[in-house]
């Protein structure tokens, strides 16, 4: 299976945050065959890992943002309430997947009211998440919960995964399926290694909640160096000064100096550039101090754990489509099959 099939894959599965059960299956099979032992923890964790010694941890979560059904009217149409941060300007219109209590997939759509009954000023206003609705074909509520439809159900807008261009994908999820594929091709490619220590791969629940599922998993495996794997604001747009742009997709993977969770030690920092010049990989840093990963809830577990993160930057995250190169995607695999293969550099 080439790069981009397992990124479809990943990218498809459905996996809001706190129902990731779908895309955590995905990635056990596909992380199996590398690795000793996978186990889920009991928030929904998926942990796996091979080797002895010393700890070295990788991170990538597993949950995308999306949405719970908070109200179902008499009529059938839904209400929302968001899990993680949505952009509501981009929301009206979109086509929906809601999981359903046997897990079953309904295809529904966010409703919006037809311009050709709006006024000038309604047409300019953006519609707050808390008015939106939901339309599954209903006529009332007791339709939908002939369909397993209930309040709590998770839904999230679904396009599914594909090439905008040769070397191009789109799809939904990006932050952080392409996180969730770098650790996976790094534990592959180093699968026939005997490494100085042991590696644990960590795929998180509810990061896009406030990392929670990587502050309980690194408590559990306290690791003496870890590494987060990101999708990441690539911003690399018309409008939009290099100044402000966190990264640009086609330069490579992101190196974090600091953002909201975390200030990188140096150490870390000059590690990964050097392993980066060392590979001829070409590598940007990701200007602080927009957004937050697991590293920022890792590095505080314990006694504290020299943490980094390292990115692929995808443009329109946090929206119902994401774009990255997957160039970048590969070159972010090198850099961290060279942060594996060096890390015990860093222990002690």
């Amino acid at each position: 299976m080439d790069l981009f099939a397992k990124l479809k894959r990943l990218s498809d599965a459905f996996g809001v945050a706190g129902h990731e059960d779908e895309v955590r299956e995905v990635i056990r099979e596909l992380a199996a065959p590398y690795v000793d032992s996978c186990e889920v923890d009991p928030l929904g964790n998926l942990i796996c890992s091979r080797g002895d010694g010393p700890v070295v941890m990788l991170d990538a979560h597993m949950d995308e943002v999306g949405f719970l059904v908070r109200w179902v009217e008499k009529d059938g149409f839904l209400r929302i309430s968001p899990v993680g941060g949505w952009d509501e300007r981009l929301l009206l219109g979109h086509r929906v997947v809601i999981r359903a209590r046997d897990g079953r997939k309904v295809n529904c759509i966010i409703g919006a009211t037809p311009p050709h009954i709006l006024s000038q000023e309604e047409r300019k206003r953006t519609v707050p998440l808390d008015e939106l609705f939901v339309d599954v074909g209903a006529k009332s509520h007791e339709e939908v919960e002939g369909m397993g439809i209930t309040i709590g159900s998770p839904l999230t807008i679904h396009y599914p995964c594909e090439l905008l261009r040769q070397g191009y994908a789109t799809g939904k999820a990006f932050d952080d399926r392409a996180g969730c594929l770098v650790a996976l091709e790094a534990l592959r490619l180093t699968a026939g290694e005997r490494l100085p220590y042991r590696l644990v791969v960590n795929f998180a629940v509810g990061e896009e909640l406030g990392l929670r599922g990587a502050k309980a998993a690194a408590y559990r495996i306290a690791p003496q160096v870890a590494l987060a794997l990101e999708g990441t604001v690539g911003a690399d747009v018309p409008g939009i000064p290099e100044a402000k742009q966190p990264t640009r997709i086609g330069k490579g993977p992101a190196i974090t100096v600091a953002d909201r969770s975390i200030v990188v030690r140096p150490r870390m920092v000059e590690f990964l550039e050097d392993i980066a010049r060392a590979e001829g990989i070409p590598f940007q840093y990701k200007l602080p101090a927009y957004g937050g990963t697991d590293a920022g809830a890792i590095h505080l577990e314990r006694g504290g754990t020299l943490a980094g993160v390292v990115s692929v930057p995808c443009r329109y995250i946090h929206s119902p489509v994401s774009l990255l190169s997957l160039s970048d995607l590969e070159a972010t695999v090198r850099l961290v099959v060279g942060f594996l293969r060096r890390a015990v550099e860093l222990l002690g």
